[in-house]
């Protein structure tokens, strides 16, 4: 009787774990991924409060460029559809460039952010003679997804769309750009199969790995453990999004990337932390260049020194984008 008691006992309790365990995932997951969920967190965050070195250099004749870009480019819109099973209907802004070129970028925004929140950076490629697509992230702007891919589903979204620009143009010659979330997402598409086409790699604030930015997040919001809060939100999320989140490393795209990567960072970032730039730069075994900018906070790079922004971006991609016919 005592051990049937036991039995009893134990079982009630396994069952109150594993629920507990799955309410814990789902929580985090709901709270991080979900598409549907407002991300409260964002609002007010101080990690994402502009820099000190932002507010004493307001850009105004650039905000004032990028308000005459919107007004007068109008963009095509374009659609493609995910190669996974999912076969989400993706969204994208294409800018052609009046001038005829084979030079082309595509632009991938960061976290619960979308195409329309990167102008700056559409313009200034554009004003550098490239054809600019700007594709919505999965489950971001107008393209479909419940979850957010923090990169990783996204990386095998940029190829689509990178096979989707060279079937316009066999001759492109394809820089890939990313801010954040778009940053790792253009670094894990590096150690995808890419084609010659893809000449150049530019991330600007990217995070190492899904795993390790959320820990830090979940330290830095919650003061939570890894364990075993991640490894619920993990399950979860192989369950409800189909991904790994220790998988998604950027960190190991890298080291398999055969194209040269620019990495880019402000040393004031808290919310991708800034130590991350250097695993990623250490990873690589391409031709590459870090540049990182004083006093910068998360994604305030280009406005705390947008002259020394640029000029490295160029000099570091005009070495591979040659506007000349591609090696088939």
């Amino acid at each position: 009787m005592d051990l049937r008691k036991t039995m009893i006992a134990m079982t009630i309790i396994l069952f109150i774990l594993v629920i507990g365990y799955g309410l814990v995932g789902n929580y985090f997951y709901n709270f991080a991924l979900n598409v549907d969920r407002e991300k409260e967190f964002l609002d007010g965050n101080p990690h994402l409060a502009e820099s000190e070195a932002v507010l004493a250099n307001v850009a105004e004749a650039a905000e004032v460029a990028d308000y005459a870009f919107e007004k007068t480019h109008q963009p095509t819109i374009m659609n493609v559809v995910s190669t996974d099973k999912r076969q989400l209907k993706l969204h994208g802004y294409l800018y052609e460039n009046e001038e005829p070129t084979h030079k082309w970028a595509i632009v991938s925004h960061g976290y619960n952010s979308n195409a329309t929140d990167l102008t700056r950076w559409v313009r200034n490629f554009y004003e550098q003679g490239y054809h600019v697509l700007a594709p919505d992230l999965r489950g971001h702007g107008k393209s479909e997804g419940d979850y957010i891919g923090m990169g990783w589903h996204d990386r095998k979204d940029i190829l689509v769309w990178v096979n989707e620009i060279i079937e316009k143009d066999p001759y492109a010659e394809i820089a890939l750009f990313g801010i954040s979330m778009g940053g790792a997402t253009v670094l894990m598409t590096s150690g995808e199969d890419l084609p010659n086409h893809v000449k150049v790699i530019v991330a600007d604030c990217g995070y190492s790995s899904v795993s390790e930015v959320f820990v830090y997040q979940l330290k830095d919001l919650f003061g939570l453990p890894e364990f075993p809060v991640m490894h619920a939100a993990n399950t979860i999320t192989k369950i409800r999004a189909g991904y790994d989140l220790y998988e998604a490393s950027a960190v190991a795209q890298v080291a398999k990337s055969q194209t040269p990567i620019l990495f880019i960072h402000g040393d004031a970032d808290t919310f991708v932390p800034f130590e991350m730039v250097y695993d990623l730069y250490g990873a690589a075994t391409v031709d590459k260049e870090k540049l990182i900018i004083p006093a910068a906070g998360h994604g305030d790079a280009e406005k705390v020194d947008p002259a020394l922004y640029w000029r490295t971006v160029w000099e570091f991609v005009d070495q591979y984008i040659h506007n000349s016919p591609v090696t088939m």
